[in-house]
C-alpha cells in the first residue's frame, strides 16, 4: 500500500505541475465514467453480486492522467443441515490505480509512472501493490481504431492467501485497443502483463458498449486475471462476466 501511495502522490504532483504550465481555461479537462451492475437471485439459489468502477481521465497540454477505482463482491445465502439460512461472502475485491504520463515529441508518446493496489480477500494474492514507470506510444491511429502500448520496469509487493509476503523487480507491458464500431457502439480490449521472478500476473478485459442515450451506455464485459504461481488450494485464473450501466460525464 505504501508503494501505491508514493505513485499516487507522484501522479498528483505531475498533474499539478502540468496545470501550472497550462492556460487557466485548459487546466481541467476531465472525461469520467461511472459504471454499476448488480445481480440478485432468490428461490433455490439466493445471492447478490455487485460490481462497480470509476474511470477518470484528465487530458492537459503536456500531461495525460488516469485514476481508476473498481470493486466487486458476491454474497451467497446458504442453508445448513438444520434448515437455517445464513449469508456467506464468497468474493470481495477492490482495485485502485493512478497514472501520470508526460507527453514527449509526438502527441501520443509519453513517459509514465503508474501505481496500483489490489485487495482481494478470497484471491490467491490478498494484497498486490505495483509501481512502474516507462514509455508509452500509439502503434495504430486510424479513424475509428486505436492501439496504445506501454512498457517499463517496476517493483511489486504482495501477500499470498497463506500470509506469506514477496516482493521484487518486474517488467510490465500493457496494451489498449479501442474500436468505434458506430455512433452508438464501441469495442475495447485491454491487456497488462507483469513479469517477476516469483509470479507473472496477466489481466485482460474484453468489453462491448452500446449507447442507451446521450450519456448512458450498456456495457458487457469479460475480465480474466491469471497468476502463474499460486498455492495448491487456489486456482490460477479468475474470471468475471458483467453487464453494467455506464454513465459518462
Amino acid at each position: 500500500m505504501k508503494l501505491f501511495t508514493v505513485a499516487a502522490t507522484l501522479s498528483v504532483l505531475f498533474a499539478g505541475a502540468a496545470q501550472a504550465q497550462a492556460p487557466e481555461e485548459e487546466q481541467k479537462v476531465w472525461k469520467t465514467s461511472a459504471e454499476l451492475g448488480a445481480i440478485t437471485t432468490t428461490g433455490n439459489t439466493a445471492g447478490t453480486s455487485i460490481t462497480g468502477k470509476i474511470d477518470a481521465r484528465q487530458e492537459l497540454e503536456e500531461w495525460s492522467n488516469q485514476y481508476i477505482f473498481s470493486a466487486f463482491f458476491k454474497e451467497d445465502e446458504k442453508v445448513d443441515a438444520d434448515g437455517n439460512r445464513e449469508k456467506e461472502r464468497s468474493a470481495q475485491r477492490y482495485l485502485v490505480s493512478a497514472k501520470g504520463a508526460y507527453k514527449i515529441g509526438d502527441e501520443h508518446d509519453n513517459l509514465f509512472v503508474l501505481g496500483s493496489y489490489t485487495d482481494d480477500k478470497f484471491g490467491a494474492y490478498t494484497k498486490y501493490t505495483t509501481i512502474a514507470a516507462g514509455y508509452g506510444t500509439r502503434l495504430m491511429d486510424l479513424e475509428n481504431q486505436t492501439l496504445d502500448v506501454e512498457i517499463g520496469p517496476g517493483y511489486y509487493n504482495a501477500r499470498r492467501s497463506t500470509d506469506e509476503t514477496e516482493n521484487g523487480l518486474l517488467a510490465r507491458g500493457a496494451a489498449e485497443f479501442k474500436w468505434t464500431i458506430s455512433e452508438s457502439a464501441s469495442f475495447s480490449q485491454t491487456l497488462s502483463v507483469e513479469i517477476s521472478n516469483e509470479n507473472t500476473r496477466t489481466i485482460a478485459e474484453t468489453a462491448l458498449s452500446a449507447r442507451v442515450n446521450g450519456a448512458m451506455q450498456m456495457k458487457a464485459a469479460f475480465l480474466v486475471q491469471n497468476d502463474s504461481d499460486v498455492t495448491a488450494d487456489k486456482k490460477s485464473t479468475d474470471t468475471q462476466t458483467s453487464l453494467t450501466l455506464v454513465y459518462a460525464f
